[in-house]
């Protein structure tokens, strides 16, 4: 390996180990691990996907070493008459309980994050997500007014939006609030997935989903449709902003005199 090989390959061990605690509520280039948890959702599953890496790397290292010992300790140079031991006891009882512990150390967080994930909440605030080919709709049955939300096109995209991934209406929910999330879907399977909040739930023609959100910190989160769906499958980007109780409070009341002031024009004309 020369110099400029050498230092190609440094840099890029040192961009691991930097991306490993950076912080980004959206994917970014070269990061390795995952999103930030900006739900107590996500919070649990970064928990349970931390664990799971440690037994993970715990276990191939063990291997490593225990097969690195073999191959040295005998070798035909170091062994030179083999054993013709058949069958231990102590061994093979060791590694039968072994990884029977390590799968229940696995089983009980694994367990306890599927019931937090599932439970039932006392919502703050519904709102009730539609798959269509290829865009979502969001509907607020509290307020009783609904919206679509379309991906914006590359040409259409100002400074600082993500290509794919901006929108034309944003879901716009209360930081701290617990939200209901209603799904369904028109027409094909499709699948709401926000990977900051921990959420990937499918959208099922015929049959409403359910699944919950509360976002702790304040800013705008990013996802897609994660269920192939069609030729526009890659177009149908989820954008989700977290905003203060009194900026949702202001949201309603300008979003209801917009659709207000749009009836009243299509009625006039």
């Amino acid at each position: 390996m020369n110099r400029r090989n050498t230092s190609k390959f440094l840099i890029y061990l040192a961009s691991i180990f930097f991306s490993i605690n950076a912080n980004a509520y959206n994917a970014h280039n070269w990061q390795l691990n995952l999103q930030d948890a900006a739900s107590p959702v996500m919070e649990e599953l970064a928990k349970f996907h931390d664990l799971l890496l440690y037994i993970t790397i715990g276990i191939v290292c063990f291997v490593f070493l225990l097969m690195l010992y073999v191959c040295i300790r005998f070798s035909k140079k170091n062994n030179p008459v083999p054993s013709t031991t058949s069958s231990n006891i102590l061994i093979e009882i060791i590694w039968t309980i072994v990884p029977i512990i390590i799968l229940v150390i696995i089983a009980i967080p694994s367990i306890r994050t599927l019931y937090f994930m599932e439970q039932k909440i006392d919502p703050d605030l519904t709102v009730k997500v539609v798959g269509h080919q290829w865009y979502w709709e969001y509907e607020y049955p509290d307020h009783g007014f609904s919206f679509d939300s379309y991906m914006i096109k590359d040409e259409d995209l100002k400074q600082g939006q993500l290509r794919l991934l901006e929108v034309d209406n944003r879901v716009i929910v209360p930081v701290n609030s617990k939200v209901k999330i209603l799904l369904t879907s028109y027409d094909v399977i499709h699948s709401w997935a926000v990977p900051a909040l921990g959420i990937k739930t499918d959208a099922v023609p015929g049959r409403v989903n359910e699944t919950w959100l509360q976002i702790t910190k304040p800013g705008v989160y990013y996802g897609q449709c994660s269920e192939i769906c069609g030729v526009g499958h890659g177009f149908m980007p989820i954008a989700i902003e977290a905003v203060e109780q009194a900026d949702f409070e202001k949201w309603l009341l300008k979003f209801k005199k917009n659709k207000v002031e749009e009836v009243q024009n299509a009625t006039t004309q």
